[in-house]
């Protein structure tokens, strides 16, 4: 009965989509992957620009785990055609996202992270102790099939005492590595010393810098211990969370409900610790990357909540500025919008993607007449997936545009599904501007339909 519940859920949600989505890309996948990112924009075209995709395979065994580097076809806004964006088939592979390289994983992969800086260079979580930094582009092409032994990490970060299996965060400012494992502790490293720039060459009119190389010694993979091991947490860290303007401040949640707030310059112990920032586990937290001050948070109980540092506890206990309460089940990736500093994105197990503005929250206007029983801030759900979302990641080169990926072998024993899809600019633009638009639009369908 809970499967015909989701099947009609997804129905009526493909029925929407020419009316909800500017553009929709639906992609198969035969593995599971936990994680997906955007590389860098590799070159723009009229209708559509082609972009970098980091995607993982979590195989049975019968072949070897992979990271997949992926070359992605980015339709521009308003290009698209309603009839189009409808009629994908939910079995296929899309035709916009193409195999680029294979590097075999040794182990899976449960986290990609790439270096700002540098966005060839990617970290990756499995389920070992270890970080391992991989140069995409000058990691060979691997054919992946059984017995085959694993690509060779071009650096290894070594420092924690058990499995680190999610938490894992590159600094936006400097060439950093945070991770948080099972051993309750928050790691950071800086690879600078690794990675050499060599300047680039000005007829390929990459920016400066791009053209970064890991120094490699012969043999094994070189490696790296830690700037800092900070302490603090009484359960595994699942995620952790660079300050966007600092390489020496961070913050870090786990399963024992806290919220930590930590500061290299002045030592390895928390700066302000949070203890209950929800009432279970915490799965995910990201930073603002317009206003330093606010910090968000997701958890086990469903909500995600959004904290001020500057106003933190009361009375011991977290104080969050507002809780956003729409999913029905575990949080498990929170990540402000890169384009608009009160809109942030929710994914979790109950296989939904909730967008909020917190600028709603509040305002009257907003819970209009379509949904009077929305939650305060809510304004926008990809209901797409039919299972647990893992990850997603907002598009830094195209405003508004999203990857997500689910684990569906749940529910239908199969892979995952990975969609890259844009929300109808109608829906987030000022009503005014909108209401101007449909007006012209209106008077547009009068006149054609006095000629014929």
């Amino acid at each position: 009965h809970q499967q015909s519940a989701v099947d009609e859920k997804y129905a009526q949600w493909k029925s929407l989509v020419p009316v909800l989505y500017d553009w929709l890309a639906n992609h198969n996948l035969v593995w599971p992957s936990l994680s997906c990112r955007w590389g860098p924009q590799l070159e723009q075209a009229t209708y559509k620009n082609r972009q970098r995709l980091y995607l993982s395979e979590q195989t049975d065994g019968s072949v070897p785990n992979t990271l997949v580097i992926a070359n992605c076809e980015i339709v521009k806004p308003r290009v698209a055609a309603a009839e189009h964006i409808s009629q994908f088939n939910e079995e296929a592979r899309s035709p916009f996202v193409k195999k680029y390289k294979t590097i075999i994983h040794p182990g899976e992969v449960n986290r990609i992270r790439e270096l700002p800086q540098h966005n060839h260079i990617v970290a990756t979580h499995t389920d070992s102790p270890d970080v391992l930094i991989w140069d995409v582009e000058t990691q060979p092409n691997r054919h992946a099939v059984l017995g085959a032994t694993p690509s060779r990490p071009d650096l290894v970060l070594t420092g924690h005492k058990e499995n680190a299996e999610f938490a894992l965060a590159m600094c936006p400012k400097e060439p950093y590595v945070l991770s948080g494992g099972k051993d309750k502790s928050v790691v950071l490293w800086s690879i600078q010393d690794h990675i050499t720039t060599t300047a680039s060459d000005p007829s390929t009119n990459k920016p400066q810098g791009s053209g970064a190389t890991i120094v490699k010694q012969n043999g094994e993979s070189p490696s790296v211990g830690p700037r800092g091991i900070f302490q603090g947490h009484e359960d595994t860290v699942e995620d952790v969370q660079f300050c966007p303007k600092s390489s020496q401040e961070f913050c870090s949640v786990g399963d024992d409900s806290c919220l930590i707030l930590w500061d290299a310059r002045t030592g390895s112990d928390p700066a302000i610790k949070v203890e209950k920032a929800h009432n279970a586990d915490l799965h995910c937290v990201d930073w603002n990357p317009f206003d330093e001050n606010y910090i968000l948070t997701g958890s086990a109980d469903s909500s995600v909540r959004m904290f001020d540092r500057r106003n933190l506890t009361s009375d011991g206990v977290g104080s969050p500025v507002h809780k956003f309460e729409g999913h029905k089940a575990a949080v498990l990736c929170v990540q402000w919008s890169p384009d608009n500093p009160t809109v942030f994105g929710s994914a979790a197990e109950d296989g939904v993607l909730n967008i909020w503005d917190y600028e709603k929250v509040g305002k009257k206007k907003e819970r209009g007449v379509r949904t009077p029983n929305a939650p305060p801030g809510l304004f926008f759900q990809h209901a797409g997936h039919r299972d647990k979302v893992v990850d997603f990641h907002w598009n830094t080169y195209d405003a508004w545009t999203i990857v997500s990926v689910s684990d569906d072998c749940d529910s239908s024993g199969g892979g995952g599904t990975l969609q890259i899809w844009r929300m109808s600019d109608l829906i987030y633009r000022p009503e005014e501007e909108v209401l101007v638009e449909l007006e012209e639009f209106k008077s547009h369908v009068v006149t054609c339909g006095s000629k014929s």
